[in-house]
C-alpha cells in the first residue's frame, strides 16, 4: 500500500533576500515554521510584525511580498531503494523553487496547482535536505507584462500575470498583503508497484417522478462512470486490477500492461436524491475505488458522493433568455451570496471556522454561495461541508476585472490549473456550475479596454474555448457558463437584464436603492451595498481616536473607492442626519441591510422571470467597512439579519406597481400557502404630553390568498390603500398567517428622514435567562429598526432577531445567547443606548419599564 506522512513541522524559514525597506536583521532571521503557512503568519508567530488588520500596520507591510524567503527542513529516508518516493505539495504560493539535497527539481508558477515530484533518484539514506525558495512574485508578474504587453485592469497590481488569488493584491473590500510560502500541506509518499494518479466519477441522474402534488421526488436511477488513471514504478509491468465498490455493489476491470488508464460504469437502482438543505436531505454514499495487483491492495481513493440532477436552463422566450437552475427536475429560486477567502491568510482557516460560517449562510436561508474569480478553489473541507450541509455552489474559474495574456507561459499554467481542480472537485454534489470568469468580459464591452487592447487577445479564448472543452471532456455532466456576468451570446451585452445573469452595481456606484425596482432581470448573480462591521470588530482594530470618518486609520479599513461618501449620500435619501460617529455606525448598517432586502424582495416578486440573486457577499477576509453581512471577525451585521428575512421560503412584500402598490406573495415551500391577508393604512395620531401617539384605522380591506407550490401571487391594492394625503403620518400594515416577524409587514409612505419629526421613544428592561438575556422592548411611538447591538458588551453573543420596527404598544423581546448571563456589565446595560438602538432613538428616549431604573450613557465617537 501506499505509505504517506505530512512534512509538517520542523521547518526553518528565512530571508534570503530582503526588501530595501525590510526590518534591520532581517537577513539573519531564523523561523521555526510550520506548513501550511505563509511567510506573513510565520513572521507574526515570532513577533516580527504586528497583525496587519490592526490600525494601518497593512501599510508597513508591504515589504514581506517584495521579498524572496526560503523554508527549509529535512526528511529520512530508510535506504530502501526499491520503492519510488514522490513528495507531494498540494499548494505552494507561487513562484517557488523546489531543492532536494542543493539539486534544482522544480520551479511552480501557480498557487492553484499541485506538484508532485519523484525524487528517487537524488535522496541518499538517512537525512535529506529539503528547500522551498519563493521568489518575489511582483517581480515575476511584471517581466510577463513586459514580454506580452500591458492589458487592461482597475488595479495597479500586476495581479492578471500571474496564477496567484487576485485579490492578495488588494481589492475595494481587501488589504494589499502579497504572501509567499507552502500555503497547503506538503507530504511524502512512498509505494512500489503503482498508484492511482486521477479519480473522475461522473453521475448521471435520472429522477423518479413525486407522488404528488407539492411532493419533490427522493428517489432516482444513477450511472456512475469512474475515469481512471493510474502511475507505476519504473521497471513495473504486469496487470493491475481495479475495483470500484458503492452501496454494496462492486464492479472490476483489469488494466492489461503498458496501458494506464480505464473507466468503470456501474448502474444503480433506486438511489437516494441529494437535495438543498431548503428542499431535502443530503443522503451520501461512499465511493471507493481499489489499485491492486496480484491479489495486493496498492492505493485507494475514497469520497462521498451524491446522486442529483441539475440543469441550467437557457432558453429563448417572450421576457428575453432565462438563466433559470433546475435540480432534481424542479425548477429553484437561488438566494445566494458571494463568497470570498475567509481569511487573507487561508493557511490558517479551520475546518470549524468554515463550519461556522456555512451554517450562517444556511441559518440566513441561503441555498447557494458563488465562489467568487478573483479569490482561490476553496480547499477540500469547504465543498465537503457544502455536501453535507446542502449548499450549491457555484464555482468561478480564476479570471477576473481584468484583461488576461492568451499567450506565453501562463496559457499552459491555465490549462493545468483547470484539469487539477476539475478532477479534484467533480466528486462534489454541491458543486453545481463551473463559470469561466468574473466581470471580464462586462469590462471588454463597457471598461474602455478596445482602444487599449487594440485587437490583442484578452482572455475570451480562455472562456468561449479552452474552459467549455476541458470541463467536458473532464466533467461532461456538469454545466459550464461564459461568465458572470454574461447573456448567453458575444453579440448581446453581457450585462443585459433580458438575458442570462446580470450584475447590478448602479445602485452602490451612484444611484438610490429604490432604483433596484427598474431592474427586471432574468438572473442577478451580483448586486451589493457597503456597510461598516460590528462596533466590536471596529473598537478591536481601532484606536477611540480613530473612530472618526476621515482618520487615516479609519480609511485604511475602507478601500472601496469614495466609499465613505457613497454611504453618506445613501443615508441622506432616507434616513435622519446622524449627529455623531456611533449614529453613523448604526444608521449606515440599517441602511445597508434596508438595502439589500428591499433588492431581494424585488428580485424574488419578479418570480419566475427572475430566477435568483446572489448577494455581494457574504463573507469578509479582514475587518472592514464593506458588501459583506459577516465582518471579518465573523460578527453577524444588521445586513445578515435581513437577508435572512428576505430569503426565507414563504417571502410577503410590499411592492410598488405601475398603477400603485401590491401585496406580493412567494411560495418557495413544497406545500400550498392560503389564507386571509388584511390590509389596512393606519394614521399616527399626534401625542402630547400627557397622552402618547395612537394609530386609527382609515381604510381596512380583506384578501384571500392561496399560493400553489413554489409559486407567486399578487394582490393589487385599492386606491384607499395605496395613495394617502398624510405620507408623513399613515402607515401601511399587512396582516396574515405565515407573514414575517409579528404576522405582519409594515410600508411606509415617506422616508424616515422627513417623516420622524421627534425622537422614538421606548421602554425596555433586560432579565436573565437560563442560555442568556432577553431584553424586551415595548414602544409608546413608531419605532422602526430596533438593532440589539450585544457584541457592545459581548463580542461572543448572538441574538435573535435585528432590525425590528414596532407600532405603538406593541412589545418584542430579543434573545441574547451570551456568557455574560450574570451581568458582569450591568443587567440595565443590556437595555440602553447603544447598546440598543433604533432609528429617532436618542440616549434619553428609552425609558425604563415599571419597577425598573435605567442609567444611560453614550459612547462619542467623532463624526464629520
Amino acid at each position: 500500500m501506499i505509505e504517506m506522512s505530512n512534512l509538517a513541522k520542523g521547518w526553518t524559514l528565512r530571508a534570503t533576500a530582503p526588501a530595501p525597506d525590510a526590518p534591520s536583521g532581517a537577513e539573519g532571521w531564523r523561523l521555526a515554521a510550520t506548513v501550511p503557512s505563509v511567510v506573513h503568519t510565520v513572521l507574526m508567530d515570532h513577533g516580527h510584525i504586528p497583525d496587519p488588520y490592526l490600525g494601518q500596520n497593512e501599510e508597513s507591510q508591504h515589504w514581506v511580498g517584495r521579498s524572496e524567503w526560503e523554508y527549509s527542513t529535512t526528511f529520512n529516508h530508510d535506504g530502501n531503494e526499491d520503492r519510488r518516493t514522490e513528495l507531494v505539495f498540494e499548494g505552494l504560493d507561487t513562484i517557488a523553487v523546489i531543492r532536494v539535497n542543493g539539486h534544482d527539481l522544480a520551479h511552480t508558477y501557480n498557487q492553484h496547482r499541485s506538484y508532485v515530484l519523484d525524487v528517487s533518484d537524488v535522496i541518499r539514506p538517512g537525512a535529506n535536505d529539503l528547500t522551498m525558495a519563493f521568489k518575489n512574485v511582483r517581480d515575476y508578474a511584471e517581466q510577463i507584462r513586459a514580454s506580452v504587453g500591458d492589458l487592461p485592469n482597475g488595479n495597479p497590481e500586476p495581479f492578471q500575470y500571474v496564477r496567484k488569488s487576485a485579490c492578495n493584491f488588494g481589492w475595494d473590500w481587501g488589504p494589499n498583503l502579497v504572501t509567499a510560502g507552502p500555503w497547503k500541506p506538503v507530504g511524502i509518499r512512498r509505494y512500489r508497484t503503482a498508484r492511482l494518479q486521477s479519480v473522475r466519477p461522473s453521475v448521471t441522474t435520472t429522477v423518479v417522478s413525486g407522488p404528488g402534488r407539492g411532493t419533490l421526488p427522493i428517489n432516482g436511477h444513477a450511472r456512475l462512470e469512474v475515469d481512471v488513471e493510474v502511475l507505476r514504478a519504473p521497471g513495473v509491468s504486469g496487470e493491475l486490477g481495479l475495483n470500484v465498490a458503492i452501496l454494496g455493489k462492486t464492479e472490476s476491470v483489469s488494466i492489461p500492461q503498458g496501458s494506464n488508464k480505464a473507466r468503470i460504469v456501474v448502474d444503480l437502482e433506486d438511489v437516494e436524491l441529494w437535495w438543498p438543505h431548503d428542499m431535502g436531505a443530503q443522503p451520501l454514499s461512499q465511493l471507493t475505488v481499489t489499485l491492486d495487483a496480484d491479489g495486493h491492495d496498492l492505493d485507494v481513493w475514497s469520497k462521498s458522493i451524491g446522486f442529483r440532477q441539475f440543469e441550467l436552463k437557457t432558453e429563448q422566450d417572450k421576457a428575453g433568455t432565462s438563466f433559470v437552475f433546475a435540480v432534481n427536475g424542479t425548477d429553484i429560486f437561488v438566494k445566494g451570496a458571494n463568497w470570498i477567502p475567509d481569511d487573507c491568510f487561508p493557511s490558517r482557516i479551520t475546518e470549524d471556522q468554515l463550519r461556522q460560517r456555512l451554517s450562517q449562510a444556511t441559518a440566513a436561508n441561503m441555498n447557494l454561495l458563488r465562489v467568487w474569480g478573483g479569490g482561490i478553489y476553496e480547499s477540500d473541507t469547504f465543498y465537503e461541508l457544502c455536501d453535507r450541509m446542502g449548499i450549491l455552489v457555484w464555482q468561478d474559474f480564476l479570471f477576473a476585472c481584468a484583461g488576461y495574456p492568451e499567450d506565453g507561459p501562463l496559457a499552459e499554467e491555465v490549462a493545468g490549473e483547470v484539469r487539477d481542480n476539475v478532477t479534484r472537485l467533480m466528486s462534489h454534489p454541491s458543486l453545481m456550475l463551473w463559470n469561466g470568469n468574473n466581470e471580464c468580459v462586462w469590462g471588454f464591452w463597457d471598461w474602455g479596454w478596445k482602444p487599449q487592447l487594440d485587437g490583442r487577445n484578452w482572455g475570451w479564448d480562455y472562456y468561449s474555448e479552452l474552459l467549455p472543452a476541458l470541463v467536458t471532456e473532464l466533467d461532461p455532466t456538469r454545466p459550464y457558463g461564459n461568465g458572470s456576468p454574461y447573456s448567453g451570446d458575444p453579440e448581446l451585452h453581457p450585462n443585459d437584464p433580458k438575458h442570462g445573469n446580470v450584475h447590478i452595481w448602479d445602485v452602490w456606484n451612484q444611484k438610490d436603492y429604490s432604483h433596484y425596482a427598474e431592474w427586471n432581470a432574468r438572473f442577478v448573480s451580483e448586486f451589493g451595498f457597503q456597510g461598516p462591521p460590528s462596533w466590536s470588530t471596529l473598537t478591536r482594530v481601532l484606536e477611540p481616536a480613530d473612530l472618526d470618518l476621515e482618520s487615516p486609520a479609519f480609511l485604511q479599513h475602507q478601500k472601496a473607492e469614495d466609499g465613505t461618501a457613497k454611504l453618506q449620500r445613501a443615508l441622506a435619501a432616507h434616513l435622519p442626519e446622524p449627529a455623531n460617529f456611533q449614529e453613523w455606525h448604526f444608521l449606515t448598517q440599517v441602511n445597508q441591510a434596508r438595502t439589500i432586502q428591499f433588492g431581494i424582495e424585488h428580485f424574488r416578486a419578479g418570480s419566475p422571470v427572475c430566477a435568483g440573486s446572489i448577494v455581494w457577499q457574504l463573507n469578509d477576509c479582514w475587518p472592514v467597512t464593506s458588501w459583506a453581512a459577516i465582518d471579518g471577525y465573523g460578527q453577524l451585521k444588521p445586513l445578515w439579519y435581513a437577508i435572512r428575512e428576505a430569503y426565507r421560503p414563504r417571502l410577503a412584500t410590499i411592492q410598488p406597481r405601475s398603477d400603485g402598490l401590491a401585496v406580493v406573495l412567494v411560495n418557495d415551500s413544497a406545500e400550498p400557502w392560503s389564507g386571509t391577508l388584511t390590509v389596512e393604512r393606519l394614521r399616527t395620531a399626534p401625542s402630547t404630553e400627557t397622552v402618547p401617539p395612537v394609530l386609527r384605522l382609515d381604510a381596512t380591506h380583506q384578501f384571500m390568498f392561496d399560493v400553489e407550490p413554489r409559486g407567486k401571487s399578487e394582490i393589487g391594492l385599492p386606491h384607499d390603500l395605496r395613495e394617502t394625503d398624510r405620507p408623513l403620518t399613515d402607515v401601511l400594515v399587512a396582516r396574515g398567517e405565515g407573514l414575517g416577524h409579528g404576522d405582519r409587514i409594515l410600508h411606509f409612505y415617506a422616508e424616515d428622514k422627513d417623516r420622524i419629526k421627534e425622537p422614538a421613544r421606548i421602554t425596555a428592561w433586560a432579565s436573565k435567562v437560563p442560555d442568556g438575556i432577553e431584553v424586551t422592548v415595548t414602544a409608546e411611538t413608531i419605532v422602526r429598526d430596533l438593532v440589539l447591538q450585544a457584541d457592545r458588551l459581548d463580542p461572543k453573543a448572538t441574538v435573535s432577531e435585528q432590525c425590528v420596527s414596532l407600532l405603538p404598544g406593541e412589545s418584542h423581546t430579543f434573545h441574547v445567547a451570551t456568557a455574560d448571563r450574570a451581568g458582569e456589565c450591568g443587567l440595565d446595560a443590556w437595555s440602553r443606548y447603544p447598546v440598543l438602538q433604533g432609528v429617532g432613538i436618542r440616549h434619553d428616549s428609552i425609558l425604563p419599564a415599571a419597577g425598573f431604573a435605567l442609567s444611560n450613557s453614550t459612547e462619542e465617537g467623532s463624526f464629520q
